[in-house]
C-alpha cells in the first residue's frame, strides 16, 4: 500500500517537474540572445511527461495526427535514438530562412559543398 502511494507520488513529481521544464523553455525561447537553448527544456520536459503519463502521451499521439509538420520534430527527439544533430541543423537552415535575406544565405551552400565530392577534370 506504502508502495504504490509512493510511486504515484513519485510519478506526479516527474510530471509536475516536466511541465515546469516546458514552461520554462517556452518562456526561454522568446528571450531573446538565448540563441534558443532553453528550447531543449522543452523537449526534456515533455520526455518527462510523456513516460509518466498515459493520458499525456494519448493526447500528444492526437496533436502530432492533427498537426504532423510541427510535431515531428518533437518526436524526433523523442526517440529511443534521438536524431539530434539532423533537427538542430534544420532548425538552423530554417532560421537562416527566416532572418537572412536571400543573397546572404551561405549555410544551405556550405553544406552542398561539403556532400559533394569533386570530381577531377578528365585529362
Amino acid at each position: 500500500m506504502v508502495k504504490v502511494a509512493w510511486r504515484r507520488f513519485r510519478r506526479g513529481a516527474w510530471i509536475t517537474l516536466g511541465f515546469i521544464l516546458i514552461v520554462a523553455g517556452l518562456i526561454g525561447v522568446w528571450i531573446p540572445f538565448t540563441l534558443h537553448l532553453l528550447g531543449l527544456l522543452v523537449v526534456v520536459g515533455a520526455i518527462m511527461v510523456l513516460r509518466n503519463s498515459i493520458t499525456w502521451r494519448r493526447r500528444f499521439v492526437r496533436l502530432h495526427r492533427r498537426h504532423p509538420r510541427h510535431i515531428h520534430r518533437l518526436r524526433r527527439l523523442l526517440k529511443r535514438k534521438p536524431e539530434v544533430w539532423p533537427v538542430l541543423w534544420h532548425e538552423v537552415l530554417r532560421s537562416e530562412r527566416f532572418f537572412v535575406p536571400s543573397r546572404w544565405r551561405r549555410l544551405r551552400r556550405w553544406r552542398h559543398s561539403l556532400r559533394r565530392p569533386r570530381r577531377p577534370y578528365p585529362a
